[in-house]
Protein backbone atom coordinates (compact mmCIF):
# COMPACT_ATOMS: atom_id res chain seq x y z
CA UNK A 1 0.00 0.00 0.00
CA UNK A 2 1.47 3.57 -1.02
CA UNK A 3 1.84 6.01 1.97
CA UNK A 4 3.56 9.19 2.55
CA UNK A 5 4.29 11.17 6.60
CA UNK A 6 2.73 13.92 7.85
CA UNK A 7 4.01 15.60 10.65
CA UNK A 8 4.72 12.50 11.82
CA UNK A 9 1.57 10.34 11.03
CA UNK A 10 1.37 7.76 8.13
CA UNK A 11 -1.03 8.41 5.67
CA UNK A 12 -2.12 5.67 3.27
CA UNK A 13 -2.18 7.08 -0.77
CA UNK A 14 -4.90 5.32 -2.31
CA UNK A 15 -7.25 6.67 -4.94
CA UNK A 16 -11.48 6.20 -3.74
CA UNK A 17 -11.34 2.30 -5.97
CA UNK A 18 -8.46 1.26 -3.69
CA UNK A 19 -9.82 2.29 -0.49
CA UNK A 20 -12.81 0.64 -0.95
CA UNK A 21 -11.51 -2.23 -2.01
CA UNK A 22 -9.53 -2.23 1.05
CA UNK A 23 -12.32 -1.92 2.92
CA UNK A 24 -14.36 -4.38 1.69
CA UNK A 25 -11.61 -6.63 2.26
CA UNK A 26 -11.38 -6.20 5.64
CA UNK A 27 -15.03 -6.07 6.59
CA UNK A 28 -14.84 -9.76 4.98
CA UNK A 29 -11.96 -10.52 7.19
CA UNK A 30 -13.69 -11.93 10.73
CA UNK A 31 -10.35 -12.88 11.99
CA UNK A 32 -9.02 -9.55 12.92
CA UNK A 33 -10.19 -6.32 13.89
CA UNK A 34 -8.86 -3.77 11.33
CA UNK A 35 -8.89 0.08 13.04
CA UNK A 36 -9.71 3.06 10.55
CA UNK A 37 -9.13 7.09 11.34
CA UNK A 38 -9.37 9.57 9.57
CA UNK A 39 -6.93 12.63 9.74
CA UNK A 40 -7.10 16.39 8.69
CA UNK A 41 -4.98 19.53 9.99
CA UNK A 42 -6.70 19.52 13.64
CA UNK A 43 -6.18 15.82 14.10
CA UNK A 44 -2.35 16.64 12.88
CA UNK A 45 -2.16 19.93 15.43
CA UNK A 46 -2.94 17.63 18.09
CA UNK A 47 -0.71 14.86 17.40
CA UNK A 48 1.60 17.63 17.06
CA UNK A 49 0.83 18.63 20.74
CA UNK A 50 1.03 14.99 22.10
CA UNK A 51 2.85 12.32 21.09
CA UNK A 52 1.33 9.98 22.34
CA UNK A 53 -1.95 11.09 20.65
CA UNK A 54 0.34 11.11 17.34
CA UNK A 55 1.31 6.91 18.56
CA UNK A 56 -2.46 6.10 18.49
CA UNK A 57 -2.80 7.30 15.32
CA UNK A 58 0.07 5.67 14.16
CA UNK A 59 -1.34 2.20 15.61
CA UNK A 60 -4.15 2.53 13.52
CA UNK A 61 -3.88 -0.54 10.57
CA UNK A 62 -5.08 2.47 7.95
CA UNK A 63 -4.99 6.36 8.34
CA UNK A 64 -6.76 8.12 5.77
CA UNK A 65 -5.95 11.94 4.60
CA UNK A 66 -9.06 13.98 5.13
CA UNK A 67 -9.16 17.54 3.71
CA UNK A 68 -7.90 20.55 2.03
CA UNK A 69 -5.51 20.65 4.55
CA UNK A 70 -3.61 17.12 3.89
CA UNK A 71 -3.62 17.80 0.31
CA UNK A 72 -1.96 21.24 1.35
CA UNK A 73 0.68 19.97 3.65
CA UNK A 74 1.51 17.38 0.80
CA UNK A 75 2.24 19.44 -1.56
CA UNK A 76 4.19 21.54 -0.04
CA UNK A 77 6.41 18.53 0.46
CA UNK A 78 6.48 18.46 -3.23
CA UNK A 79 4.03 15.44 -3.67
CA UNK A 80 0.50 14.99 -4.39
CA UNK A 81 -2.37 12.83 -2.69
CA UNK A 82 -4.65 10.32 -5.07
CA UNK A 83 -7.72 11.28 -2.96
CA UNK A 84 -9.40 13.11 -0.52
CA UNK A 85 -10.53 10.17 1.09
CA UNK A 86 -12.87 12.13 4.47
CA UNK A 87 -15.01 9.85 6.41
CA UNK A 88 -18.35 11.96 5.27
CA UNK A 89 -17.68 10.45 1.34
CA UNK A 90 -16.01 7.43 1.76
CA UNK A 91 -18.18 6.07 4.32
CA UNK A 92 -21.42 6.39 2.26
CA UNK A 93 -19.72 5.53 -0.76
CA UNK A 94 -18.49 1.97 0.80
CA UNK A 95 -21.74 1.06 2.50
CA UNK A 96 -23.62 1.55 -0.97
CA UNK A 97 -20.78 -0.05 -2.74
CA UNK A 98 -21.26 -3.58 -0.33
CA UNK A 99 -25.09 -3.21 0.00
CA UNK A 100 -26.73 -6.24 -0.30
CA UNK A 101 -24.16 -8.35 1.05
CA UNK A 102 -25.11 -9.18 4.45
CA UNK A 103 -23.32 -6.98 6.70
CA UNK A 104 -23.97 -5.82 9.34
CA UNK A 105 -23.18 -2.15 11.45
CA UNK A 106 -23.03 -0.50 14.84
CA UNK A 107 -23.10 3.69 15.49
CA UNK A 108 -21.52 4.71 18.52
CA UNK A 109 -21.27 8.31 19.34
CA UNK A 110 -23.38 11.65 19.44
CA UNK A 111 -25.96 12.48 21.83
CA UNK A 112 -29.05 10.39 22.61
CA UNK A 113 -31.14 12.81 20.03
CA UNK A 114 -28.34 13.19 17.30
CA UNK A 115 -27.61 9.03 17.22
CA UNK A 116 -31.46 8.39 16.86
CA UNK A 117 -32.02 10.63 14.17
CA UNK A 118 -28.62 8.77 12.74
CA UNK A 119 -29.73 5.31 12.98
CA UNK A 120 -33.08 6.31 11.26
CA UNK A 121 -31.85 8.19 8.76
CA UNK A 122 -29.46 5.24 8.00
CA UNK A 123 -32.14 2.52 8.19
CA UNK A 124 -33.91 4.21 5.24
CA UNK A 125 -30.35 5.48 2.92
CA UNK A 126 -28.44 2.64 3.77
CA UNK A 127 -30.90 -0.16 3.60
CA UNK A 128 -28.68 -2.50 1.95
CA UNK A 129 -27.02 -3.06 5.15
CA UNK A 130 -28.82 -4.44 8.62
CA UNK A 131 -28.55 -1.57 11.69
CA UNK A 132 -27.14 -3.70 14.30
CA UNK A 133 -27.38 -1.31 16.85
CA UNK A 134 -26.70 2.16 17.92
CA UNK A 135 -25.57 3.35 21.25
CA UNK A 136 -25.16 7.59 22.15
CA UNK A 137 -21.60 9.01 22.57
CA UNK A 138 -21.69 9.67 26.43
CA UNK A 139 -19.94 6.49 27.58
CA UNK A 140 -17.54 8.66 30.11
CA UNK A 141 -20.57 8.81 32.60
CA UNK A 142 -20.64 5.41 33.62
CA UNK A 143 -19.82 1.77 33.26
CA UNK A 144 -18.24 1.17 30.05
CA UNK A 145 -19.25 -2.86 30.23
CA UNK A 146 -23.02 -2.56 28.94
CA UNK A 147 -22.18 -0.72 25.77
CA UNK A 148 -18.81 -3.20 24.94
CA UNK A 149 -21.36 -6.43 25.83
CA UNK A 150 -24.19 -4.62 23.37
CA UNK A 151 -22.18 -4.34 20.84
CA UNK A 152 -20.40 -8.15 21.37
CA UNK A 153 -24.01 -9.26 21.35
CA UNK A 154 -25.21 -7.28 17.96
CA UNK A 155 -22.20 -8.64 16.21
CA UNK A 156 -21.20 -6.03 13.85
CA UNK A 157 -19.30 -6.33 10.91
CA UNK A 158 -18.49 -2.54 11.12
CA UNK A 159 -18.35 -0.19 13.95
CA UNK A 160 -18.52 3.26 13.19
CA UNK A 161 -17.41 5.36 15.93
CA UNK A 162 -18.77 9.41 16.29
CA UNK A 163 -16.89 11.03 19.35
CA UNK A 164 -14.86 13.62 17.71
CA UNK A 165 -10.72 13.58 17.93
CA UNK A 166 -9.04 12.70 20.04
CA UNK A 167 -11.37 11.55 22.11
CA UNK A 168 -12.67 8.43 19.96
CA UNK A 169 -9.45 7.25 18.65
CA UNK A 170 -8.46 7.39 22.13
CA UNK A 171 -11.10 5.02 22.89
CA UNK A 172 -11.01 2.76 20.27
CA UNK A 173 -7.46 2.25 21.30
CA UNK A 174 -8.17 1.81 24.66
CA UNK A 175 -10.65 -0.61 23.98
CA UNK A 176 -9.65 -2.25 20.97
CA UNK A 177 -8.61 -5.66 22.20
CA UNK A 178 -12.50 -6.12 23.10
CA UNK A 179 -14.29 -5.17 20.19
CA UNK A 180 -14.35 -8.46 17.91
CA UNK A 181 -15.71 -6.52 15.24
CA UNK A 182 -13.98 -6.77 11.56
CA UNK A 183 -13.75 -3.02 11.09
CA UNK A 184 -13.63 0.35 13.45
CA UNK A 185 -13.85 3.47 11.86
CA UNK A 186 -13.40 6.76 13.57
CA UNK A 187 -16.11 9.08 11.64
CA UNK A 188 -15.40 12.32 13.86
CA UNK A 189 -18.86 14.65 12.89
CA UNK A 190 -20.62 12.13 10.28
CA UNK A 191 -23.47 11.36 12.56
CA UNK A 192 -24.28 15.27 12.58
CA UNK A 193 -24.61 15.38 9.54
CA UNK A 194 -26.79 11.91 8.74
CA UNK A 195 -28.83 13.87 11.52
CA UNK A 196 -29.69 16.81 9.90
CA UNK A 197 -27.32 18.90 12.32
CA UNK A 198 -25.18 20.17 9.97
CA UNK A 199 -25.94 21.27 6.20
CA UNK A 200 -23.44 19.79 3.77
CA UNK A 201 -21.42 22.44 1.46
CA UNK A 202 -22.45 22.26 -2.05
CA UNK A 203 -19.89 20.19 -3.81
CA UNK A 204 -18.35 23.27 -5.88
CA UNK A 205 -17.50 24.50 -2.48
CA UNK A 206 -15.90 21.39 -1.41
CA UNK A 207 -13.70 21.16 -4.23
CA UNK A 208 -12.10 24.98 -4.10
CA UNK A 209 -11.29 23.69 -0.82
CA UNK A 210 -12.94 25.55 1.69
CA UNK A 211 -16.13 22.93 3.20
CA UNK A 212 -14.03 24.14 6.53
CA UNK A 213 -15.89 27.20 5.60
CA UNK A 214 -18.92 26.09 5.71
CA UNK A 215 -18.59 24.06 8.82
CA UNK A 216 -17.41 27.43 10.65
CA UNK A 217 -20.09 29.39 9.98
CA UNK A 218 -22.80 26.42 11.43
CA UNK A 219 -20.60 25.86 14.17
CA UNK A 220 -19.02 29.35 15.13
CA UNK A 221 -17.56 27.39 18.53
CA UNK A 222 -14.99 25.76 15.85
CA UNK A 223 -13.21 28.93 14.90
CA UNK A 224 -10.10 28.55 17.01
CA UNK A 225 -9.47 25.58 15.39
CA UNK A 226 -9.65 26.74 12.24
CA UNK A 227 -8.73 30.19 12.03
CA UNK A 228 -5.79 30.00 14.38
CA UNK A 229 -4.84 26.19 13.67
CA UNK A 230 -5.16 25.79 9.97
CA UNK A 231 -2.29 28.94 10.15
CA UNK A 232 -0.48 26.63 12.80
CA UNK A 233 -0.50 23.39 10.81
CA UNK A 234 1.08 25.17 7.78
CA UNK A 235 3.41 26.61 9.96
CA UNK A 236 4.55 23.33 11.64
CA UNK A 237 4.43 21.88 8.18
CA UNK A 238 6.78 24.21 6.76
CA UNK A 239 8.86 23.88 9.81
CA UNK A 240 9.24 20.27 9.43
CA UNK A 241 10.31 20.34 5.99
CA UNK A 242 13.02 23.13 7.11
CA UNK A 243 14.34 20.98 9.21
CA UNK A 244 15.19 18.23 6.78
Amino acid sequence: MDSLRLLGVDIADLTMDEALGFLTERVEDRSRTDVLYYVNAHTLNCASDDPAYRDVLNGADVVFGDGTGVRWGVKMQGGRIKANLNGTDLTPAFLDATAGLGFRYYLLGASEDTIGRTAAFCQERFSGWDLAGFHHGFVFDGPIEPVLEDIAAAKPDMLLVGMGNPIQERWIHEHRDRLDVPLVAAVGGLFDHWAGNIDRAPSWVRDAGFEWLQILIQQPHKARRYLLGNPLYLFRVAREIGRR
